[in-house]
């Protein structure tokens, strides 16, 4: 196991835009990924330089930003609301790592397919796809972790973390076919005034510049390979951040003040109807944002980042390395550094976030990497914030949240940093009357 781990924002900058042509995700990274076959996530150099195009194009299209408002509303309305009324009004505990997985994955599905699979509704059913992708992330780790020998005779025989993972690469694999065979088959009844929404897939299959370019392989693993990216980043800071508020209450009260001072309006209409809000409105709450930053710092989706030097090389902390050497950038180490964060670095404190003007002050990605830098920088950065925002003040603003702590909160082993005994808490609404 030749690795060099490395939290210096130098070393940071130069892997991933200053010399970033030599670092590379490498072939064993496509091995250990292989649920995601072709997709951007494994790909390097020329392929990734192509495919990157597309996802892009889709992320800045004027379509995309039409539909996603759409998207958010009817999960909220439909899916947020109406299960925290119900545990509300009866009283009853619930998951907030689960709720918000649910939550999160109908949007996602939503953008990659146009499908809502209403994972969110009040009984909780069995969500094929949200097991798949926990057993998928947790078999993903050992992978990192484990000989190869080891995991060679755990797929011959059929047995242990591969045996999971093959499981949930099928399930993965089956559901995305699925919604393949469904947009075809709508896309074929389809009149042009018909024409609603602009997700992914309905890109793939129609834009002139798309259609026919891409192969039936690549579609199939670049759909759920979104609906991966968005759901399980944004569903694991969403569970993060309301435990964080849960121990750190004046956050939550000052949120809910700047929430209350920007739509106090609306606090008659709750009455008769849940507020929720639009992207205009959520830009306006500095506070909240600066919160859900913090949480980023602190508990990072995407724990650790892996890179293949394709050359040797010398980083600029003095550090030789060769091709043969494993680099790890750690987004969490970085984000509890005193010479970064100050001597505080280790409290929740949302304010470090805003400058003198009361507005978000934004720091290099070198230095807040949760998100990823240069290049590979993550595409949909500026939708998880919408969705994080959505969800996190619909909640703040119309409920009460009371965590209930009956297991140590601690991390689980995975590539993705949740909780490995998830989130219970208490909901009660705040216009009951």
């Amino acid at each position: 196991m030749d690795m060099l781990f490395t939290c210096d924002p130098s070393n940071v900058h130069y892997i991933t835009s200053t010399n970033f042509g030599n670092y590379c995700k490498g072939p064993e990274n496509r091995e250990f990924f292989d649920i995601f076959g072709d997709n951007l996530f494994n790909l390097d150099f020329e392929n990734w330089a192509h495919k990157r195009k597309y996802i892009h194009s889709y992320f800045n299209h004027k379509k995309f930003h039409q539909f996603l408002p759409k998207i958010i509303n009817e999960t909220v309305t439909a899916g947020l609301i109406p299960v925290l009324d119900q545990v509300s009004q009866q009283g009853l505990m619930v998951d907030l790592q689960s709720f918000f997985k649910r939550f999160v994955c109908d949007i996602a599905w939503m953008m990659s397919t146009g499908y809502n699979p209403k994972s969110l509704s009040i009984g909780f059913f069995e969500e094929p796809f949200l097991k798949a992708i926990d057993d998928a992330c947790e078999a993903i780790f050992f992978r990192h972790l484990s000989p190869k020998y080891l995991l060679s005779m755990q797929r011959w025989l059929g047995i242990g973390k591969e045996k999971k993972l093959s499981d949930a690469r099928r399930t993965v694999h089956q559901i995305a076919a699925k919604y393949i065979s469904m947009k075809r088959e709508d896309l074929s009844k389809e009149t042009k005034h018909e024409e609603e929404g602009f997700d992914m897939l309905r890109c793939f299959l129609t834009e002139h510049e798309v259609a026919g370019s891409q192969s039936e392989e690549y579609i199939r693993d670049t759909v759920p390979g979104l609906a991966f990216a968005a759901y399980d980043t944004s569903s694991a800071t969403l569970a993060w951040f309301f435990w964080l508020l849960s121990r750190n209450p004046a956050a939550e009260t000052r949120i809910r003040e700047e929430l209350d001072n920007h739509f106090s309006t609306k606090k008659e209409e709750n009455k008769r109807m849940k507020t929720i809000f639009n992207k205009e409105e959520l830009n306006k709450l500095v506070y909240l944002h600066s919160a859900l930053c913090e949480t980023l710092r602190l508990h990072p989706p995407a724990p650790f980042t892996r890179r293949n030097p394709v050359k040797a090389d010398v980083l600029p902390s003095g550090h030789h390395i060769t091709p043969e050497t494993k680099v790890l950038l750690s987004a969490y180490a970085m984000g509890r550094m005193t010479s970064l964060w100050g001597e505080d670095c280790n409290e929740f404190k949302p304010e470090r976030w805003i400058d003198e003007k009361g507005t978000v002050k934004y720091e290099t990605t070198s230095k807040f990497f949760s998100f990823g830098a240069g290049p590979r920088i993550c595409p949909g950065r500026d939708v998880a914030f919408t969705v994080m925002k959505a969800a996190s003040a619909t909640i703040i603003y119309n409920y009460f949240v009371k965590v209930v702590e009956t297991r140590p909160v601690t991390s689980k082993a995975s590539i993705i940093n949740e909780m490995k005994h998830g989130l219970r808490a208490k909901v009660t609404s705040r216009w009951a009357s």
